[in-house]
């Protein structure tokens, strides 16, 4: 047999493409490793990145040859073939400012609810159909809130702790699920349709004091009754049906616990689909104490991975260009994520400035494409090229498949994961950090 081999290293490869043939090797190599199509674990759902405001703003930045080329960069087949995209729902910390879709005190009925220049001018501009336009495969829009209008909530803040007011199925909570489906009307307008929405960014930022950025808090007690009673209840009712409902959205310590909460009650589990997880406190929620569990519970409801950078810890500087060792992080965390049933990751900004930013609350982080808008040009960082051996290969409908090390083999640091492809192709990845 053949096989086609894409390599990136640090001394400079950057996914260069070799083709080969299998042959039995005199030599007994250190590593063999044994491709087992029979056992069969989760299908991917893909891979991708967010298009916040500071996405759009840094990608707006240039010149229209090089937007262009930034963005075949990350949908077209020359490209790393993404086919997931998050959008925020209003704004979040990587904005110019706070503010949401109705910032008209109790207004109920959602009469001044409109789309932003933010969403006209830069992400769903008519003739911009980005991704959609340059991918070959169907690219998937899910798109997540960080804060209701301030009328709606205990803080009447954008950030700090707080919550909606009253309960679950009163006019509050009604109205913000409401505020959803004006969202996915007002997109559908500009010919942008969602694969899901996730049901809150983060609902315990909103529980913690002080929290520097918007946000809005849920216990899972509340997500529950939020999700079977209003939000629920406002897609199955709306032309939006069809809308997937992802739950936590959050850092995946809180699993299983969250998960049972919500999905051991029938009235909530009957409208999600999914559960969404973000990295940034992995270090301490191991995946097997978390995700494996969480899957072995609810092994019909499929578990993404919705967000990640660096950066973001205090500890960490903003963007490093160039950084080898940041791009093993990335791929160090997809391969964890997808050897344990999870369906696919998405990373945080699709491209930021030298800074890290634009963020209106200086929370600056790195990102897999940096723009200079000085020099009219973007860098592609190792971020990218790592995405890409993941991105590029591992196609939407794709099953892991099982993938042993031979007996003999040393105690190995590489890390490695295989999937059949629709297509009946093969895909392994193997990382040596």
């Amino acid at each position: 047999g053949t096989y086609v081999k894409y390599e990136s290293s640090k001394a400079g490869k950057r996914l260069e493409r070799s083709e080969g043939s299998f042959q039995r090797s005199l030599h007994a190599p250190d590593l063999v490793l044994t491709l087992d199509t029979t056992q069969r674990y989760q299908k991917v759902k893909g891979f991708g990145g967010s298009v916040t405001d500071a996405a759009a703003i840094n990608i707006l930045s240039l010149p229209e040859t090089a937007q262009d080329h930034l963005l075949r960069s990350y949908f077209s087949e020359e490209g790393l073939e993404y086919n997931l995209v998050r959008l925020p729902m209003a704004s979040c910390d990587f904005s110019l400012h706070a503010y949401t879709y109705d910032d008209v005190p109790f207004d109920y009925e959602l009469a001044h609810f409109s789309l932003r220049d933010e969403d006209t001018k830069l992400k769903a501009s008519d003739g911009r159909g980005w991704a959609m336009a340059m991918s070959k495969q169907p690219v998937s829009l899910y798109a997540s809130p960080w804060t209701s209008p301030t009328w709606m909530k205990t803080s009447e803040s954008f950030v700090g702790k707080g919550t909606l007011k009253g309960q679950a199925g009163d006019k509050y909570h009604k109205t913000w699920a409401n505020y959803f489906v004006r969202f996915l009307d007002e997109y559908a307008k500009h010919n942008l349709t969602f694969w899901a929405v996730t049901a809150e960014n983060e609902p315990s930022a909103g529980l913690i004091n002080n929290y520097p950025f918007q946000c809005l808090g849920f216990s899972p007690e509340h997500q529950r009754d939020f999700i079977a009673q209003d939000l629920g209840p406002a897609l199955a009712n709306s032309s939006h049906r069809h809308v997937q409902l992802i739950i936590l959205d959050d850092n995946r310590l809180h699993l299983p616990h969250w998960a049972k909460v919500v999905l051991e009650d029938e009235e909530a589990a009957r409208y999600v689909h999914g559960i969404g997880i973000h990295w940034y406190l992995d270090f301490i929620g191991p995946i097997q104490d978390t995700v494996v569990p969480t899957h072995e519970l609810f092994p019909d409801y499929f578990i993404l991975a919705t967000e990640a950078c660096i950066g973001a810890h205090f500890w960490e500087r903003d963007v490093i260009l160039g950084c080898w060792d940041r791009g093993n992080q990335y791929s160090h965390s997809i391969l964890t994520n997808l050897n344990h049933f999870v369906a696919g990751w998405t990373d945080w900004n699709l491209a930021l400035d030298l800074e890290g930013g634009p963020n209106w609350v200086k929370n600056y982080v790195d990102s897999p494409v940096i723009v200079d808008s000085s020099k009219d040009v973007f860098y592609k960082q190792p971020m990218f090229y790592h995405l890409g051996h993941f991105s590029k290969f591992i196609l939407e409908g794709s099953q892991r498949v099982g993938l042993i090390a031979s007996k003999e083999s040393k105690k190995t640091d590489l890390e490695y994961t295989a999937f059949l492809r629709p297509d009946g192709a093969v895909v392994v990845v193997v990382l040596n950090r």
